[in-house]
């Protein structure tokens, strides 16, 4: 069942919605995906 979009502003506001949700899936992804890459590097011992 597709949505029903009558006008353009409802059409806008729908895709600004989504692109919301996608900005702070990726603002929370992005560190988590940093962390996982830095935490495999060995400590080097230094003398």
């Amino acid at each position: 069942m597709e949505p029903d979009y009558n006008t353009l502003q409802e059409f806008i506001t729908h895709t600004k919605g989504i692109a919301y949700l996608l900005i702070a899936v990726a603002l929370v992804a992005l560190p988590l995906f940093w962390r996982f890459l830095t935490g495999r590097d060995d400590k080097k011992k230094t003398f």
